[in-house]
């Protein structure tokens, strides 16, 4: 890990994956003797992106329901990975469609689901 517990260097631009973390999934494989599955459930209230068309700021909360397989996401990268959209110029369903496909890229999960709600403009 390595955004957790070190000093920020926050980026509000240019949105990464390579910001994102993954870490071991502590239900899964021989730990989970139960065969309990879960869904990890994250609100992100404060995301922020620009209008591609006016350049105002647009407003939102991100919520992201995954069941994981082997991984989950580590909350401190997702929350800076979310802060480098605030000067991204892009639509509503181009972000939402970029958090969703970069999550199941890094993450592989069983499922995932990634939904904006977003203030009107």
């Amino acid at each position: 890990m390595k955004a957790l517990g070190a000093a920020t260097d926050y980026k509000y631009e240019k949105p990464d994956i390579a910001i994102l973390e993954k870490i071991p999934n502590p239900f899964a494989g021989e730990v989970n003797k139960h065969g309990v599955t879960g869904t990890i459930h994250i609100e992100a209230p404060e995301f922020t992106s620009i209008c591609p068309v006016t350049g105002q700021p647009d407003f939102g909360t991100m919520v992201i329901d995954y069941e994981p397989d082997q991984f989950i996401v580590e909350s401190k990268s997702l929350k800076l990975y979310l802060g480098t959209f605030r000067m991204h110029g892009d639509f509503h369903e181009a972000c939402v469609n970029r958090i969703a496909n970069d999550l199941v890229e890094l993450l592989q999960p069983f499922q995932m689901t990634v939904t904006g709600q977003f203030t009107p403009r």
